[in-house]
């Protein structure tokens, strides 16, 4: 028990520690993006990985886009929404993307060959992280269950501090 324990923490570490990988992915507008470049501003930011036929994904963006007025007035962060389709979706992707309000909102970018999504590690959706405003990611989680979003805010604004 104890060695997984030792494990388990070793993980854990080693996920803190972790940044932005450079990938080249595309934006909503059709520009290749360098996931580098998300860290230039110096924000905190949220994460998340989705696709269009991962229904707690979308019920997750939801629930952060519903709570984004909110949260902004304590604190400064971004949100980065990741779609995982491939090129046949992306028309699709774009479209959800756009009725659910998420364009206005989010910065919104597509993994249409999964390389963001490998580099960081990512086998299951929704997987959203938190990163500080170095790119260090601080808090990860996948699944979604209404109210989970709230502990996402909660390492927004221990970064923020």
């Amino acid at each position: 028990m104890k060695n997984v324990f030792l494990a388990l923490a070793l993980i854990v570490s080693v996920a803190a520690s972790a940044q932005v990988p450079s990938v080249t992915v595309e934006n909503f507008k059709g520009e290749a993006v360098n996931t580098q470049s998300l860290l230039q501003e110096g924000t905190p930011m949220i994460v998340s990985f989705w696709s269009t036929t991962c229904k707690p994904c979308i019920m997750e963006l939801d629930a952060i886009y519903d709570a984004l007025p909110d949260w902004q007035e304590e604190a400064e962060f971004n949100v980065v929404a990741v779609s995982t389709d491939d090129v046949r979706m992306l028309a699709k992707s774009k479209s959800l993307a756009e009725g659910h309000g998420w364009s206005e909102e989010f910065i919104l970018l597509f993994d249409k060959n999964r390389d963001f999504m490998r580099a960081m590690n990512v086998s299951m959706m929704p997987h959203v992280f938190v990163l500080d405003a170095k790119g260090n990611v601080v808090y990860s989680h996948t699944s979604y269950t209404p109210g989970s979003e709230l502990e996402l805010f909660e390492a927004i604004r221990k970064c923020s501090k």
